[in-house]
């Protein structure tokens, strides 16, 4: 099935860049910006799957801290180190290898330290998942992984994927 991936990602979506670390395990990730929001996509293939064909709750929990993150950065308009304190899903139905899954975004709250976000993972046949995270916001540039806090668009969330080091 990967052959054929490319070709079934719907239109509006384009390839998340590489080199964010654990992230790029889940790929190919696909992205779709709506303004200043991200709906996160992939295509559930054979690496995303249990031994029953279905995509694996690991798999949709990485979707879903990673969907998270991201909402929690953009709504903050920085990316820096935010490490996940809790995630919660509720699975509610199976997505199928081949089926198209998308996360988004349902609610940012934004404290002085912390980021509340909830989600839903939903596919062609309807709800997947629902889920709540919360991140911790350091209030120092130490958790980034280069030591330097950049507003989200330099690192490519937003589309833009140059650096303006």
């Amino acid at each position: 099935m990967s052959e054929s991936v490319s070709e079934a990602v719907p239109e509006g979506f384009e390839p998340l860049p590489m080199g964010y670390g654990f992230t790029d395990a889940l790929g190919p990730l696909y992205r779709r910006v709506e303004e200043s929001r991200v709906v996160l996509g992939l295509r559930v293939d054979t690496q995303h799957s249990n031994t029953m064909g279905i995509c694996h709750g690991g798999a949709l929990m990485t979707l879903a801290d990673i969907a998270a993150a991201s909402w929690a950065n953009v709504a903050r308009g920085l990316i820096a180190g935010a490490p996940t304190i809790n995630l919660s899903i509720d699975f509610i139905s199976g997505a199928k290898q081949g089926q198209w899954i998308e996360a988004h975004e349902e609610g940012v709250e934004l404290k002085r330290l912390f980021g509340f976000v909830r989600g839903v993972i939903r596919s062609e046949r309807g709800l997947v998942a629902r889920f709540s995270a919360v991140f911790y916001f350091p209030d120092h540039p130490g958790m980034a992984q280069d030591g330097v806090v950049k507003p989200v668009a330099m690192r490519g969330l937003l589309g833009d994927d140059t650096d303006a080091d």
